[in-house]
């Protein structure tokens, strides 16, 4: 069960949740019909609002940190007063040390929050540098918010929604030897495709055949979904950066990456955003088990998830395991990566979910940004 309480124009409300809660804000967001309302991964909202606040300062010539904040807030309350965050979480020095000033701004102001977060507010950013100074943000939402916890639920909703592991909405998880129905035309809901490949290691003897029938089925999928187009590396400008692509479709929107194109060098969200605005399918190939010892490309690929789950993109991958197999912590060295674990668990339970058939018919968000550009 989901649950997230209502509020007046002053207050604000929270739900804490295990993985259920997406479906939370989701209920929360669709159930308005007020105009005056957005719904924004938090990742997403708060590099918006560094870029504000750089803006104010670089353009508008505002001066203060008091006076570019009003600016910042008046800006995020003129696209609505109702703002609905999902997936509440704290992993950046200067978020938490921004976030008391913004958040009682908004409250001050008149707006109304719904939050959904897998962690309660007294584990939020647990472990981060100069977290006694984020401490007193803590104690103002438990004072503030209504924190509805679902701690003792026992269903994960996304798997609800794509119909379980394995078989996921029509759009199955492919083994080495599953059969491969990619178009299923007698399908009430339409044509649904394979999104997940699992290309299982191979010994020594047989690494030169490692183009296995799971990997031939990735590669095909590609080609499909290009429609023999002319496939090319191009750039991506963020924030005055360029972002190298190794294979595109410029004209399907769609492209390639290796895991290690993605997640082996330092990029974060922005860079991740920037792919998913300007794709609305990505394949991703070569996805490894991970350990401890490779936390943090385990962390880049949770943003990256996040970044094309909150773009709508299509997400095709070509990996060594299940999901739920490829971020494995064990013996000793787990002790001190509890964080990375509680975080993947939700990124396991969100690429189920992105293999369900309700997720694959979501409007791509590009799409979105060019009719209204």
């Amino acid at each position: 069960a989901t649950a997230v309480t209502t509020t007046s124009a002053v207050t604000t409300s929270a739900a804490t949740t295990t993985t259920t809660a997406t479906t939370a804000n989701d209920t929360s967001s669709s159930s308005s019909s007020s105009p005056h309302q957005q719904k924004v991964h938090f990742h997403k909202f708060m590099l918006d609002v560094h870029r504000q606040m750089h803006l104010a300062q670089t353009v508008h010539g505002i001066r203060g940190s008091d006076a570019v904040l009003h600016h910042v807030l008046t800006r995020i309350l003129q696209k609505g007063r109702i703002l609905c965050f999902d997936e509440f979480q704290v992993t950046d020095v200067a978020d938490a040390l921004l976030l008391r000033r913004l958040f009682t701004g908004l409250v001050e102001r008149g707006a109304v929050v719904v939050a959904t977060s897998n962690r309660a507010p007294r584990e939020l950013y647990k472990g981060g540098l100069q977290r006694e100074l984020f401490v007193p943000f803590v104690d103002w939402l438990e004072e503030t918010l209504v924190v509805v916890g679902m701690w003792d639920s026992e269903v994960d909703y996304r798997l609800v929604m794509s119909g379980g592991r394995g078989v996921a909405g029509g759009v199955s998880v492919s083994g080495n030897d599953s059969d491969y129905d990619d178009d299923d035309d007698s399908n009430p809901h339409g044509r649904v495709h394979e999104t997940y490949f699992i290309q299982r290691k191979r010994n020594n003897h047989q690494k030169h055949h490692q183009h296995d029938r799971a990997r031939q089925k990735f590669d095909s999928l590609f080609r499909k979904l290009t429609k023999d187009s002319p496939i090319e590396s191009t750039v991506i400008d963020v924030q005055n950066r360029q972002l190298f692509v190794p294979h595109a479709s410029l004209e399907c929107d769609v492209a390639k990456f290796s895991f290690y194109d993605l997640c082996g060098r330092a990029k974060g969200a922005a860079d991740y955003l920037a792919i998913g605005e300007r794709f609305h399918t990505v394949f991703v190939e070569d996805v490894p088990a991970l350990t401890f010892h490779e936390t943090n490309l385990a962390r880049r690929w949770i943003t990256f998830v996040d970044a094309m789950y909150e773009c709508r993109v299509k997400l095709v991958v070509c990996a060594e395991t299940a999901p739920e197999e490829m971020f494995r912590v064990e013996g000793e060295g787990g002790r001190e990566h509890t964080d990375e674990v509680f975080a993947f668990e939700r990124t396991r339970s969100r690429m189920e979910e992105m293999r369900s058939e309700r997720y694959l018919r979501k409007t791509w968000v590009g799409s979105i940004t060019e009719s209204h550009g």
